[in-house]
């Protein structure tokens, strides 16, 4: 018996279950990593490193839950946190009293500027266990010629 070939549909449906495994893998490593390290989850450093890269080191909620991929009411917890164990602090625009600003503060920097060599060597594991796996190999070569 001979295989049929594959669709477009079964392709794209392939490459996404390889992506998805490949995204839980690397953050799951990342976030054992940093909890370890740092007491910070993968989505508690997305935060700091997104707003960290900010022109003037702020964001509206909105742009940062766009920017970090998670719902609004779960980035306003998230950002709650953050701000109770003292790494970001939030404001109200002074042009739009109904926009608030979060940026990163000063033990928030500190905290990322450690968390960050945790995270890249986390990163490098992972990819490098990925890449030594035939259904992974061509995503993780991908990334590698960024």
């Amino acid at each position: 018996m001979t295989a049929l070939p594959e669709t477009a549909v079964e392709l794209r449906a392939q490459g996404w279950r390889a992506l998805a495994s490949l995204h839980a893998r690397i953050e799951g490593e990342i976030e054992r990593a940093l909890q370890a390290g740092h007491r910070l989850s993968v989505s508690e450093y997305s935060v700091l490193d997104v707003l960290s890269r900010q022109d003037e080191w702020h964001m509206r909620m909105q742009q940062l839950a766009e920017a970090v991929v998670l719902s609004q009411s779960a980035t306003t917890r998230l950002v709650t946190r953050l701000e109770a164990d003292g790494l970001l602090s939030r404001h109200l625009c002074a042009t739009d009293r109904r926009g608030i600003y979060t940026e990163v503060t000063p033990a928030g920097m500190l905290r990322l500027a450690e968390a960050r060599p945790t995270h890249d060597a986390a990163l490098g594991r992972a990819l490098a266990a990925a890449g030594s796996l035939p259904e992974l190999a061509p995503l993780v070569r991908v990334l590698a010629e960024g």
